[in-house]
């Protein structure tokens, strides 16, 4: 079998052990990077493709006549054309829940620096704003307690869990979106998306990036959430209207956001909301799920998925 890894240094292959790859009865070639317009020759003898970013089209699969599997270093599919795949009965797999615990922890992260405002309690530790100050603290920024405050959460699977689940340790009250025209999981603790808007005092994105769900949170959604709210945003960019997250935050709509992702990526072009003007926002360059640990596992798992497209039993297909 040949195998072609397209983009292997977006995963930062340098502190990872890759021989659940390598000792694979599959003959490499291994790209660090890969443009569009590369892809069609890269894959055109390849049996077996990894990617994580770079995008395989309809066009670029017909060119594969040997191509068999496709399997992501990732979660989403969106840059595979599965319509093309299920066509030519090319297998995809993708990897989940390999990064739960660094996401979560990164959510968290996000949620404590701007509740603590801990970026302006640091910029007054150097600026001389504290050591001018008269007394032995400073009170010039507030600071929020999470004890009592409602979380609202989208998207109920393994990381919205887990955000939940810190969530208690911190007393808060956890509810979860019931989206119009969807079904959801059983939880009991399920409310209207609209009742939960006004409801939530922070509000944090885990689901998927859809036709339905592009740009959830606009203008209107916005208006809806409390003058206090923070937005929270680890999945993907474009489940929020970056114009209208910018006007909300500088017309004082809602109080605060962070965002580790952003509609178009890396943000070459820039980025409305990459602003330092922007009141009490933070955004991060999509490294929630970084940490070294997620990483490995997110090796593991697409080695467990070639072996098991091997002996004829695919584990997380998605077409």
């Amino acid at each position: 079998m040949n195998g072609v890894i397209l983009d292997l240094d977006s995963i930062g292959p340098t502190d990872l052990d890759l021989t659940p790859l390598y000792e694979l009865p599959v003959q490499w070639t291994v790209y660090p990077d890969c443009k569009a317009s590369q892809v069609s020759e890269r894959i055109s003898s390849a049996d077996i493709v990894l990617t994580n970013k770079t995008a395989i089209r309809a066009p670029e699969m017909v060119q594969a006549k040997n191509l068999k599997f496709i399997s992501l270093f990732a979660t989403g599919t969106d840059v595979i054309d599965l319509t093309g795949a299920s066509k030519k009965n090319i297998v995809v797999s993708n990897a989940i829940g390999y990064g739960t615990a660094s996401v979560v922890q990164h959510v968290w992260s996000l949620i404590l620096a701007l509740t603590t405002n801990l970026k302006e309690h640091s910029k007054a530790s150097i600026d001389g704003r504290w050591s001018n100050s008269r007394f032995f603290c400073l009170l010039d920024s507030p600071v929020q307690e999470l004890d009592g405050k409602v979380l609202g959460i989208i998207g109920a699977g393994e990381l919205g869990l887990g955000v939940a689940k810190i969530a208690e340790a911190f007393g808060m009250k956890v509810i979860f979106a019931a989206l119009p025209g969807r079904s959801h999981s059983n939880q009991d603790n399920r409310m209207p998306f609209g009742a939960l808007l006004k409801e939530a005092d922070i509000l944090s994105l885990h689901c998927p990036l859809t036709a339905e769900t592009a740009k959830l949170i606009s203008a209107d959604e916005l208006g809806s959430m409390k003058e206090s709210a923070l937005l929270i945003n680890t999945a993907r960019g474009g489940l929020i209207d970056e114009k209208a997250l910018k006007d909300a935050l500088t017309n004082g709509v809602i109080a605060g956001a962070a965002v580790d992702v952003l509609s178009v990526e890396p943000p070459s072009d820039g980025n409305l909301l990459i602003d330092s003007d922007i009141p009490n926002l933070i955004v991060t360059p999509h490294v929630a799920w970084v940490a070294r640990e997620s990483r490995q596992r997110l090796v593991n798992q697409v080695a467990e998925n070639i072996k098991g497209f091997l002996a004829g039993q695919p584990r997380n297909q998605v077409s």
